[in-house]
C-alpha cells in the first residue's frame, strides 16, 4: 500500500503510472465511503491531471510533487469544482477561482482526488457539525475524527489520499490529527496565503496538510509557503528563515502537563517524553503560563466576532441557498440563514454579533484584543530562553461520536492547541502516543514565528527519540 509521497516516487520509477496510482486510491475510497469522509470525488479531472502528470514525468519535466494524491478540506476553492464549506448555505456553488496553496500544489504536479467533509465552515472539534453527516475515524467507526478537519485526518489514516489540506482556526488540523494517529502542521500566521480559503476567523485561519510522514509535511509547507500578493496578511519573511541545529533547549508548561482534565495516558507519554530529552542531554526548561483557563474563552470571543463579520455575505442574495418559503427581503434573509446555517455555526454568530453589539464591544472584544496581547508577549518571552514548547495536542484520545453534548466541554477539546493560534505560532502534532485502548494522541511542539524550520528538526529529533 502507498502510504507517503516516497512510496509513489519509488512505485513511478518501478514503472506504475500516476493514472494506476489515482485508480487505486479511488477504489480504496469507495471500499471506505461508509466513513463519511469525502463529499465529492473528482473522479474525471483527477484522471485527466494524473494523465498530464504520466506525460510530464516521460518528457522529464514533472513538478517536485508528480503523483501525490491530495484530498482538499471542503473550505479551499478549486476552479470549477463545487465547494460549501460542508454547509446547505453555500448549496450547488462552484468556485470560480483555485487557492493559492492549492495552486502551488497543482503546479508542482500533485493530483486532487475530492473534497474532503468537516465541521461547517470549520467550527467544530468532533466533525459532527457538517450538513453532510458526521465523518467517522478510521482507526474506530465508532470514534470521532476531531474537528474541524476530521474528513482530512480520516482521509489520510485511512489512506484515500496521500496527503490532505485543512484549515486551523483554534487547533483544527492538529486536533484530528492527534485523534487519527496522523501528523498535522499548522504553519506560523502569514506563512501560506489564505486566499481561497472561505473565512471563519480571518486573524487565526491557517492552511496546513495531514500526512503519514513528516517529509510530506515539510514538502508540502516548503511548496505552498511564502508571500502572496492576493493575501494582504501573507508575509515576505524568507522561507529559510531560522536555524536547524541540533540540541535544542525545550520549554514545558507545567500547567498544561498538570491540568486536571487531562487524561493519565497523555500525561504519563508526555512526562516520560521528557525525561527522555533530558536522557539524551537536552535541556528542559519548565515555565509557569497561568493563563490556560483565559485562553479558550478569549479564542471564542474574537473568533465569533470574526465569523459574525465573515459570515454575513451569506445572506441567501448573492449566492448559494435562499430560502423558497421567504416573501420579501428581509425574510429572505432571516429565513434563508435560518434554515441554511446548522445550530453550531447560528450559535457563534449569535455570541459574535453580541460581542461586537453596542455596550458590549469594549468589555469582551476589545478586551479579548488586549489579552491575545498578553498572551503572545508572555509566549514571545519564552521563546528568548527556549527554541521550541513541547505539550500534549489533547487532553485525551478520541472520545465517541455523540458522546459530548455541552457545547462548553466541547469547546474545551481544543484547551492545548489555541495558543498558538491565538499568538501566530507554528505548530505540529505528531503521532506519539496510544492509550490503553489502542487509541492514537499526539504530542505537540510550538516553535518560534517563521522558525518552521527548527519546529520541523525538533520533530525528527523526538521521532527518534
Amino acid at each position: 500500500m502507498l502510504k507517503t509521497h516516497s512510496d509513489i516516487r519509488k512505485a513511478i520509477q518501478n514503472g506504475k503510472s500516476a493514472r494506476s496510482i489515482v485508480e487505486d486510491y479511488l477504489k480504496r475510497i469507495e471500499e471506505h465511503k461508509d466513513l463519511n469522509a469525502f463529499l465529492e470525488v473528482f473522479t474525471d479531472s483527477a484522471l485527466a491531471k494524473a494523465d498530464e502528470v504520466d506525460r510530464k514525468i516521460k518528457e522529464g519535466k514533472a513538478g517536485k510533487l508528480a503523483g501525490l494524491v491530495l484530498g482538499i478540506k471542503d473550505n479551499i476553492c478549486f476552479k470549477d469544482h463545487k465547494v460549501s464549506a460542508s454547509s446547505k448555505i453555500l448549496e450547488g456553488f462552484t468556485s470560480l477561482y483555485t487557492a493559492t496553496a492549492l495552486q502551488r500544489l497543482l503546479d508542482e504536479d500533485a493530483i486532487v482526488i475530492g473534497r474532503l467533509n468537516c465541521d461547517e465552515f470549520a467550527m467544530g472539534s468532533s466533525n459532527e457539525n457538517s450538513a453532510f453527516g458526521p465523518v467517522k475515524n478510521a482507526v474506530d467507526p465508532n470514534k470521532v475524527p476531531g474537528g474541524s478537519s476530521g474528513g482530512s485526518a480520516t482521509a489520510v489514516r485511512a489512506n484515500l489520499c496521500t496527503v490532505a489540506l485543512g484549515s486551523d482556526t483554534g487547533g483544527s488540523i492538529r486536533q484530528p490529527a492527534s485523534f487519527t494517529g496522523t501528523y498535522g502542521f499548522k504553519p506560523t500566521y502569514g506563512r501560506i496565503s489564505r486566499y481561497g480559503l472561505i473565512a471563519y476567523a480571518s486573524s487565526f485561519d491557517q492552511i496546513g496538510p495531514f500526512a503519514n510522514d513528516l517529509n510530506d509535511i515539510i514538502a508540502c509547507y516548503e511548496v505552498m509557503g511564502g508571500y502572496d500578493e492576493m493575501d494582504p496578511t501573507s508575509s515576505s519573511t524568507p522561507m529559510n528563515n531560522g536555524d536547524a541545529g541540533a540540541k535544542k533547549k525545550v520549554g514545558v508548561i507545567k500547567e498544561y502537563i498538570n491540568h486536571p482534565g487531562i487524561s493519565e495516558a497523555v500525561k504519563s507519554k508526555t512526562v516520560e517524553t521528557i525525561e527522555a530529552l533530558k536522557a539524551n542531554g537536552h535541556e528542559i526548561v519548565e515555565f509557569s503560563f497561568p493563563y490556560l483557563e483565559h485562553m479558550v474563552p478569549t479564542y471564542y470571543v474574537l473568533t465569533t466576532a470574526e465569523a459574525s463579520s465573515n459570515l454575513s455575505r451569506f445572506d441567501g442574495v448573492h449566492y448559494g441557498y435562499q430560502s423558497p418559503k421567504a416573501a420579501g427581503v428581509e425574510e429572505t434573509y432571516k429565513k434563508s440563514r435560518s434554515e441554511g446555517f446548522g445550530m453550531e455555526v447560528k450559535r457563534r454568530i449569535m455570541a459574535g454579533t453580541f460581542v461586537l453589539s453596542h455596550g458590549y464591544y469594549d468589555a469582551y472584544y476589545t478586551k479579548g484584543q488586549k489579552v491575545r496581547r498578553v498572551l503572545q508577549d508572555r509566549t514571545d518571552k519564552m521563546f528568548e530562553e527556549v527554541d521550541v514548547l513541547l505539550t500534549p495536542t489533547t487532553p485525551n484520545a478520541a472520545f465517541d461520536l455523540g458522546g459530548v453534548s455541552d457545547p462548553i466541554e466541547m469547546y474545551l477539546q481544543d484547551i492545548f492547541t489555541v495558543h498558538a493560534n491565538l499568538t501566530g505560532n507554528p505548530a505540529i502534532s505528531l503521532p506519539l502516543g496510544t492509550n490503553q485502548d489502542g487509541l492514537p494522541f499526539g504530542l505537540q511542539l510550538i516553535g518560534k514565528r517563521f522558525d518552521e524550520n527548527t519546529l520541523f528538526a525538533y520533530s525528527k529529533t523526538l521521532l527518534e527519540s
